[in-house]
């Protein structure tokens, strides 16, 4: 009977594990519409302070105040909510930094979610705020130049491609986190990299976000679609 119980427990706890997603996603939705971001199972640190941040609500009603065509656009700043039209916006902060994770297999490419951060010799993240990026497409030469800026950096031949095609920021790779990246909704980004903005680069029409965790069933949900669409 013990023997049956065990063979038992063991096929639940096979069946309950099977049903749970292999990332955490979040939903960001703004008036110019919604993407869903996968975070790195290889950055935990950012990926658990995100999910922290996201369920305590603290992104709700912020801006993306910082916005570059052909860049990027930031968001996360605690002092964004109800800020007054034009007030220059960005030092905001939760009181703590997490520790630089950097990995080179994560990379800078369009889409990507970073950690925004101050110049510390240890390159540690800010605490909440946050960019997508937009970046461009570059040529070989122009990513040769990146590696010749950077002295020892050299940029895989994979993620080259990816650089060349998709687009992106090679620059900032080694310098900030990279700790998820968009796998619905790349659009979104375009979207409100086209707005207006001051000489300060934040939008003259503010850019709000609501930020929420996907649920488990929805997560796995999200992944059997994003599973389909690799191996078609």
């Amino acid at each position: 009977m013990k023997y049956l119980l065990t063979i038992c427990l063991s096929l639940f706890l096979l069946n309950v594990s099977a049903k749970k997603p292999t990332h955490q996603y979040v939903r960001v939705s703004t008036s110019f519409g919604e993407c869903v971001i996968k975070l790195y199972n290889e950055t935990p640190l950012h990926r658990d302070n995100f999910i922290k941040l996201a369920k305590k609500g603290v992104y709700d009603g912020t801006l993306f105040h910082r916005v570059i065509k052909d860049f990027m656009i930031q968001g996360g700043d605690p002092d964004s909510k109800n800020a007054e039209a034009g007030k220059l916006l960005g030092e905001g902060d939760v009181g703590y930094t997490v520790p630089a994770e950097f990995n080179d297999s994560l990379f800078h490419k369009k889409g990507v979610l970073a950690a925004a951060r101050e110049d510390n010799p240890d390159k540690a993240s800010s605490g909440c705020q946050f960019y997508l990026v937009q970046g461009k497409v570059f040529t070989d030469e122009q990513l040769d130049a990146v590696e010749t800026k950077r002295l020892k950096f050299k940029i895989p031949a994979a993620q080259r491609k990816v650089y060349k095609t998709l687009g992106g920021t090679p620059h900032l790779d080694r310098n900030y986190t990279a700790y998820g990246e968009i796998v619905q909704g790349l659009e979104l980004i375009d979207a409100i990299a086209a707005v207006v903005t001051d000489p300060n680069n934040r939008p003259l029409t503010n850019v709000s976000m609501t930020v929420k965790v996907l649920k488990k069933r929805e997560a796995k949900k999200l992944e059997k679609i994003l599973n389909k669409r690799k191996s078609a």
